[in-house]
């Protein structure tokens, strides 16, 4: 297990981590500051945290209601 973790490119893949959690936690700031969204909340919440780097990105495409 440890052979295989030694591996993978950590300085490729830690990058893409970050900008994952930091988009996760932006956008379920922002789906709870908002009031109105394109469809349930909840939805939403479950897009943002399961859909992975697609989640948020859409949620800020999709999502949100423009005023």
């Amino acid at each position: 297990m440890m052979e295989e973790l030694a591996k993978i490119p950590w300085a490729v893949i830690a990058p893409l981590i970050v900008v994952q959690l930091v988009l996760m936690i932006v956008a379920l700031i922002d789906l709870r500051r908002i009031h109105t969204t394109n469809g349930p909340k909840i939805l939403w919440v479950l897009i943002i945290l399961f859909a992975n780097l697609l989640g948020p990105i859409l949620y800020f495409i999709i999502g949100r209601k423009q005023s």
